[in-house]
């Protein structure tokens, strides 16, 4: 009866450990996905990297570069791209910059 409740637990924590985690990620990607629309900027499986330009069903155009658009499948979307910090905080740290060189 011992063995066979080992087995159970080494099921349960192999579960928790490597399924659900798996799954969690899966799901997040799949609301990504169905998520994305025009003006996003997103990079892509191949690592290109653009702004959502049209979301049709199963098709996003992604422009790369002016009047450049490439037609890809929804799943080749790899995730959206962090927006960078607001302009307070990049005004903060180029004046720390300029204070540090004034002082050298």
């Amino acid at each position: 009866m011992e063995q066979f409740l080992i087995i159970i637990l080494m099921f349960g924590a192999l579960y928790y450990l490597l399924l659900r985690p798996q799954q969690k990620r899966e799901k997040a990607r799949r609301e990504l996905v169905r998520s994305l629309q025009a003006g996003d900027e997103v990079v892509t499986n191949a690592g290109i990297h653009g702004v959502v330009a049209e979301v049709e069903d199963a098709i996003v155009w992604l422009e790369v570069a002016p009047d450049v658009e490439l037609k890809l499948s929804r799943d080749a979307v790899a995730g959206k791209v962090a927006e960078p910090a607001d302009d307070g905080a990049q005004g903060e740290v180029e004046a720390a910059e300029d204070s540090a060189d004034d002082q050298s």
